[in-house]
């Protein structure tokens, strides 16, 4: 009987395992189907949000589009097939790579590509008419020789810091072309008719580009650099007000419980963290691009690269006040509210300042002279006077000091009575194995009470401390003095923006209230990354 139901009991596990795989299996089924209805959907809502936070985009691949077109009529239409041949895809390679988002970044990468192209094409022919001069054998020798003196030439030339951030591209294209038509000279009779048809194409391709940029809606790099410096300042005006008012006004959570992305303190200072390459590179394209505006004087571009520094470090003072708020310590709530009032004028102050140079710039106009107002002074003397209030909260009473140090002393005597002599240890067999079993059980013994005893010593330490509960308030009361320190070094490099750009005189009554009813364009995810070269 015993066998039998064994067998009973391993038919129904068994049947039992096959219906929790057919119903797991109907669940992933229906799982993988709903996320296929939902995949049109989502497609149409993606591609509806990117077009409405930016119109330029959809602009932008209009205008490639039309630009590929026009560019595909060499190799399409006869009569250009004929006189340019199979080169004229060479003309499509250039404006899939060329035409960037900005005007700056295609005539950046355009005039490189057409000066590499022209030296290339130069240099090439010279060497095939040199080479071919000579014998069979000898034009291979020169040929090779040329492509590892050039080839090793031009790879160290990238290094030089100007090269590489200025021409590396068109060095790239040099060392392309040249290879391309100096070896195949030596298989090829006429060398000069496939360098001007490679020049011609690319040349063609360019121009398109150029075109599209400079006359058909162009974006430029140096108002997508003004813009987010603009940005970059409201941002941090807005994630100062917000930590002030978390602090005082919401409830105040320990680290982990919130996602940074979801956080809207993040995202105000977010901009400011990641935008050094960013701006780099704008001021690089920028300063490509011709004078536009009806002030026909060069724009400091480098300076706003300056002035996205300075905020760089403003910032790190404002992602430690937000810090702040995600601390496992945290100042009780009554001790909070002594210091509201104070904190938040403070804030509001320091953010009023930030609005003001953002608008200075916005409106290519200085800064009010009197941007560092009596009332932001006088914000600093009432969270002054505010702490000199409750000098006890911070210091503590003397008798508390005490009492926390003997705590310490006693703690480190624990600690200290663990501790073991080796001096009395014998040398025989017997000896030896006792003091291992011995040494065993005290190694055990005192890493349970290490385990036990740190955990009770910060305990201890902190609750002992009366000013331990006002702690984490001067930490954050520091830090909102700091950046107010930090503000002259912002309005200095503002300040000296609009001298070098020849911002107009500030005129009473210029304020202006600025108010984002629209969604913002986010000049930081318009640029598409380089996929290499063809």
């Amino acid at each position: 009987m015993v066998p039998k139901v064994y067998a009973g009991q391993e038919m129904a596990m068994v049947e039992n395992d096959n219906c929790i795989m057919n119903g797991n299996w109907k669940k992933r089924v229906h799982v993988f189907g709903e996320r296929v209805r939902r995949i049109p959907t989502k497609a149409w809502q993606t591609t509806w949000r990117v077009g409405r936070e930016d119109p330029r985009r959809l602009i932008h691949a209009v205008k490639v589009g039309l630009s590929l077109t026009l560019v595909s009529l060499l190799y399409l239409l006869e009569p250009f097939y004929k006189s340019i041949g199979q080169s004229a895809i060479w003309a499509v390679m250039t404006v899939v790579v060329v035409l960037e988002f900005t005007a700056g970044a295609t005539l950046c990468k355009g005039l490189n590509r057409g000066l590499g192209t022209l030296l290339a094409g130069l240099l090439a022919f010279i060497v095939g008419y040199v080479a071919d001069a000579s014998g069979r054998v000898s034009q291979a020798i020169i040929i090779g020789a040329a492509v590892f003196f050039i080839g090793a030439l031009a790879t160290y030339i990238r290094f030089i810091p100007y090269i590489k951030k200025n021409y590396d591209y068109g060095i790239v294209i040099f060392l392309l072309t040249f290879n391309l038509i100096a070896v195949s000279s030596y298989r090829v009779d006429n060398v000069l008719k496939i360098a001007h048809e490679r020049v011609y194409t690319i040349a063609i391709g360019c121009a398109v580009c150029l075109l599209m940029s400079l006359l058909v809606f162009p974006n430029w790099s140096g108002e997508d650099l003004h813009n987010s410096t603009v940005y970059k300042l409201e941002g941090l005006a807005k994630s100062i007000e917000a930590c002030v008012n978390e602090y005082f006004y919401g409830e105040l959570e320990g680290s982990g419980d919130i996602k940074l992305s979801e956080d809207p303190i993040y995202k105000g200072y977010k901009a400011v963290l990641d935008s050094k390459s960013i701006d780099e590179t704008l001021a690089l394209h920028a300063s490509w691009e011709p004078r536009h505006s009806r002030y026909c004087h060069r724009f400091p571009w480098q300076q706003y690269v300056k002035v996205g520094a300075v905020l760089r470090q403003f910032g790190y003072t404002v992602v430690a006040l937000h810090g702040c708020l995600r601390t496992e310590i945290q100042t009780p709530r009554s001790v909070r509210a002594m210091f509201k009032d104070p904190c938040i004028r403070l804030a509001a102050e320091v953010s009023k300042v930030l609005i003001e140079l953002s608008n200075s710039i916005r409106n290519r106009r200085h800064c009010s002279p009197e941007i560092l107002s009596d009332h932001l002074h006088e914000a600093l003397q009432d969270l002054n006077t505010a702490i000199k209030s409750q000098p006890r909260l911070f210091l503590g009473p003397k008798h508390r000091h005490n009492q926390a140090s003997n705590m310490f002393k006693i703690a480190a005597e624990q600690v200290g009575h663990g501790k073991t002599s080796l001096s009395s240890v014998k040398t025989d067999s017997s000896a030896l194995l006792e003091w291992k079993n011995k040494r065993v059980t005290t190694e055990q013994t005192k890493e349970s009470e290490r385990k036990s005893l740190r955990p009770q010593l910060s305990k201890i330490a902190i609750t002992s401390l009366e000013f331990s509960e006002a702690l984490p308030f001067a930490a954050f009361a520091s830090l909102l003095v700091e950046t107010v320190a930090k503000l002259d070094l912002v309005i200095e490099e503002v300040e000296e923006l609009g001298r070098l750009a020849c911002f107009k005189e500030f005129i009473p009554g210029d304020e202006f209230v600025v108010t984002c009813d629209e969604p913002r364009i986010d000049v930081f995810q318009n640029h598409l990354p380089s996929h290499g070269v063809d």
